[in-house]
């Protein structure tokens, strides 16, 4: 058995256990990938100072988000498919979270429904909302989330169309999938994921599939998703959300100032500054590039979180020196989920937290509130 050490050790294992086409989905960024690349190599250029002699013996990594205390500053964050990583991914990933003491967002995208997760989980959970041109829909499901007692509602604002991610198209990921011969010779070499997959009846869009009027099936659901993102989206929209949502609202993908202050303006309690992993605008800054501008506006106003990048506890406390309250992990849990199930997501989150104590300790600080910008070394 492979000894894990760090969230990379999980990828190794992640990349023998799931399809290929699976892991082209999680890991892929839009067109030539820059800012997917950017994300990762903006946080490593960020260097920390060592500070000696100081007493670090009382040090603590719990704080709060979105008004609730937490046993580290992360969020998991919604990922689309998740359930296709790992038969009931997002139960399983939603379980780890609880147990480890941190939220957990459930896309809309999901393959587990939010009744699914509810009815599985003993803790609230975070829904990602993506706004549909069915508004009809949308008002269901925020009153489902709500009905679920979700604890905070995260809308993304940068999909409004779908950007071309090419190792999609080229691995056939539609949906349904389409079964090429690449596909089906991968999928006999990982047993184990399909064993799990054909052993549930989780397998398409949880949240969409029986809630969409017209839509029974996956065949019809591929035409319905591809033509429902609304390119017309806009802030009379978020004040229209705001009025259906009453408890926390996040709003993810801001990366410009005036964007940020105008969420503030609509009604926003906290954001989340995100390209979208590096996934939507291709040549977009890295999105810890944009973070400090951000926080010098508005974040006296509002909890901003950010995600783009994040695979250590190094990463994460460079996104708290530079004002973030805590930062959002995608493609790190991933990597657990799909190498070892519940229990990969909880070492992928126990990894970060624990580099991120060590960090701690040989920077000089005791507490989340005391790190800031004198970790940092010119």
């Amino acid at each position: 058995m492979q000894t894990i050490t760090c969230v990379e050790d999980l990828r190794e294992i992640y990349k023998r256990r799931v399809p290929k086409m699976f892991i082209d989905y999680a890991e892929s960024g839009s067109y030539s990938e820059q800012t997917l690349r950017w994300n990762r190599e903006d946080l490593q250029k960020i260097k920390l100072k060592q500070k000696i002699l100081t007493d670090v013996s009382k040090r603590d990594t719990k704080t709060t988000i979105a008004g609730k205390p937490v046993n580290v500053p992360l969020v998991l964050a919604p990922i689309g498919l998740c359930g296709m990583q790992h038969a009931n991914g997002e139960i399983l990933a939603a379980k780890a979270a609880a147990e480890a003491g941190i939220p957990f967002t459930l896309s809309t995208m999901s393959v587990c429904s939010i009744e699914d997760v509810a009815s599985e989980t003993n803790k609230p959970f975070w829904f990602q909302l993506y706004v549909m041109k069915d508004r009809t829909f949308i008002r269901n499901l925020i009153a489902r989330a709500a009905a679920a007692k979700c604890s905070a509602l995260v809308l993304t604002v940068d999909l409004q169309l779908l950007a071309q991610r090419h190792r999609d198209i080229k691995n056939g990921l539609t949906v349904p999938p389409k079964m090429k011969l690449a596909n089906i010779l991968d999928i006999m070499t990982k047993p184990r994921w399909a064993m799990g997959i054909l052993g549930t009846k989780r397998r398409s869009f949880g949240n969409l599939v029986g809630h969409v009027k017209g839509l029974t099936n996956t065949g019809s659901l591929g035409a319905w998703t591809a033509e429902q993102f609304d390119p017309a989206l806009n802030w009379e929209d978020v004040k229209w959300i705001r009025k259906l949502w009453k408890g926390k609202l996040i709003i993810k993908g801001i990366m410009e100032v005036s964007d940020a202050q105008l969420a503030l303006k609509h009604g926003a309690d906290g954001i989340v500054v995100s390209n979208h992993g590096g996934r939507q605008l291709d040549g977009a800054p890295s999105s810890i590039s944009a973070l400090p501008k951000i926080v010098d506006a508005v974040g006296a106003k509002t909890e901003i979180l950010f995600d783009g990048g994040v695979r250590t506890g190094q990463d994460l406390m460079r996104g708290l020196a530079l004002g973030a309250k805590g930062a959002m992990i995608g493609r790190a849990f991933v990597y657990g989920l799909g190498a070892n199930g519940q229990q990969g997501v909880k070492t992928a989150i126990e990894c970060i937290r624990k580099e991120l104590d060590m960090s701690m300790a040989l920077c000089g600080v005791n507490k989340i509130s005391e790190i800031d910008e004198r970790v940092l070394a010119d």
